[in-house]
C-alpha cells in the first residue's frame, strides 16, 4: 500500500491510495483494512511440480509464505493478486516462459525482486541466465542446485 497526498485532491479521510501492481489508485477506505503481513511472501514458478513442492516445503520451514505457479500465465495472475516480496522463477515453461513473465514485470515497473533459474532447457542454453539478468533478475541460479543454496540466496535477497 502507498499513501500519498495529491495536492489537487482535498485531504479526505474516506479515501486511501493503493499501489496495485504499479497502478496507483484512489479508493474508498471503508472497503479496506490495513494489515501488516507477518511473513514475507515468495512466489515460486516452475512447470515441474516436484521442484515447486520441495521449494514450498523448504521455504515454508524457514518462515516464508510460499505461493506456487506452474507457468508464467499463472504467475502473472498470482503476482497481481498477492504482491509477493520475491519471485523465484524457472525460465523454460509452457504457455508463458519465465523470461516473458519477467518482461511483463519490467513493463509494469515492478519493484518485485526476481531470482531466475534454469537447467538450460532442451538445448542446454545456460546463457539464458544472462538474458534473465538483462530483464531484471537480481540473481540467477543454474539447476541442479541444492536446497541449502536456494534457501541461502532467498534469505540474502529478502534481507536487503
Amino acid at each position: 500500500m502507498v499513501e500519498r497526498h495529491d495536492p489537487d485532491v482535498p485531504d479526505v479521510s474516506d479515501y486511501i491510495w493503493l499501489d496495485l501492481a504499479g497502478a496507483v489508485q484512489r479508493v474508498q477506505s471503508p472497503h479496506f483494512e490495513i494489515v501488516e503481513r507477518a511473513k514475507r511472501r515468495i512466489l515460486v514458478v516452475d512447470d515441474d511440480p516436484g521442484i515447486r513442492q520441495i521449494l514450498h516445503i523448504a521455504l515454508s520451514k524457514k518462515g516464508y509464505e510460499v505461493l506456487q505457479a506452474r507457468d508464467g500465465e499463472e504467475a502473472t495472475r498470482l503476482w497481481h493478486e498477492s504482491g509477493p516480496d520475491l519471485v523465484v522463477t524457472d525460465i523454460h515453461m509452457p504457455h508463458k516462459s519465465g523470461l516473458l513473465f519477467m518482461q511483463e514485470l519490467q513493463a509494469n515497473s515492478s519493484s518485485t525482486r526476481v531470482i531466475a533459474m534454469t537447467d538450460g532447457g532442451p538445448a542446454g542454453q545456460l546463457n539464458l541466465l544472462g538474458l534473465a539478468e538483462l530483464l531484471g533478475a537480481v540473481l540467477t541460479i543454474a539447476k541442479p542446485f541444492t536446497l541449502d543454496e536456494m534457501v541461502q540466496v532467498v534469505n540474502q535477497e529478502l534481507s536487503r
